[in-house]
């Protein structure tokens, strides 16, 4: 686990923090599509992610999902941590998007290495600043941007994020993170096919990207 741990942080944190953290971290290598915290439940660590990407999303009443953002590589989602400040259960739901490798660090280690080490209080605030420009940032995508350009953004996104082209994606499971109707996304998915930028196959699209 060190080796991974100063591969990704060596240049972020100090070595004893590297230490304590192969101590106390538990390493997860989890496949894709792995649900890694649900909705309501108790939360027990923060995520330090090594390599791969973790989709955050949130769910209405309805059972409809909304995508927050990404968790790649270096990346925390100190988010669990502050609401764990507030006695509250996960707000939100963590799945692998890709094989991504972490360390889970227990809350009872947040506040102790807030004081003991200045490195690790800074990059809990910046952490913790960056998911809040991507929820801003979703907010307003889906207040003011019209659901073509979101959607996309999104397939971008998709492509940056799995480094595949094409993308391995049904219409309904984008419908599910853009938060609209598999019908809506199908139609605004042909008019992009015939606008030249992309082209559909059966459970893929591929994005006509310049080389």
């Amino acid at each position: 686990m060190i080796l991974s741990l100063k591969e990704q942080f060596g240049t972020v944190f100090e070595e004893a923090l590297l230490n304590d953290i192969a101590q106390v971290g538990t390493l997860r290598e989890v496949p894709a599509d792995v649900e890694l915290m649900d909705i309501g439940e108790v939360i027990k660590g923060v995520p330090l992610v090594l390599s791969g990407a973790v989709k955050i999303s949130r769910e209405d009443v309805n059972g409809d999902e909304l995508l927050l953002y990404y968790l790649e590589s270096g990346d925390s989602c100190t988010l669990t941590f502050a609401w764990e400040l507030g006695q509250t259960r996960s707000k939100i739901r963590a799945v692998t998007e890709t094989p991504t490798k972490l360390i889970m660090i227990p809350l009872s280690r947040m506040e102790l290495w807030s004081d003991r080490y200045p490195t690790w209080r800074k990059f809990l605030l910046k952490s913790y600043q960056e998911r809040m420009d991507e929820l801003l940032e979703t907010l307003d995508s889906v207040a003011f941007d019209q659901l073509e350009a979101r959607l996309w953004n999104y397939l971008l996104e998709k492509n940056r994020i799995s480094k595949q082209n094409p993308i391995s994606i049904t219409h309904q499971s984008i419908a599910h993170d853009l938060y609209s109707s598999r019908v809506v996304i199908s139609r605004l998915l042909k008019r992009l096919e015939r606008a030249g930028k992309l082209r559909l196959h059966r459970h893929a699209i591929e994005l006509n990207l310049p080389l």
